[in-house]
């Protein structure tokens, strides 16, 4: 599970593994240490009907409504995004994506991640 974070947009890509966890669990979660502390990003199965998150200080969690979670099994289905209302005249960018194998060369393991679509066009 990788997570990308940039002013007020919070973006979650998983690999076909953790799409599997996550649809049979309705929570998964990573982990990065600091030696000082701990910061956890998680996707969890719950709230209405559009994505949703919560921070309480070291911790990120991604709500993701069910109806969303059955829909995202299907191959084609990439992903989902939301505007988070703040309350405040600003809202939180959501997106929630099944993580690309890239099309340039990079030295990362991609054996997990979904077959990029423009690969086929190729």
């Amino acid at each position: 599970m990788k997570i990308r974070i940039k002013g007020n947009s919070v973006r979650i890509r998983l690999n076909r593994p953790e799409v599997e966890a996550f649809a049979e669990s309705g929570y998964i979660e990573e982990k990065t240490e600091f030696g000082t502390g701990t910061f956890i990003y998680a996707l969890q199965q719950g709230g209405e009907q559009t994505l949703t998150a919560t921070f309480d200080g070291a911790k990120i969690t991604m709500l993701v409504p069910e109806v969303l979670v059955k829909e995202w099994g299907k191959e084609t289905k990439v992903g989902f995004d939301a505007h988070m209302d703040l309350g405040n005249g600003n809202n939180l960018y959501l997106l929630l994506e099944k993580d690309f194998k890239c099309l340039d060369e990079t030295t990362e393991d991609q054996s997990d991640n979904f077959d990029n679509p423009l690969l086929a066009r190729s």
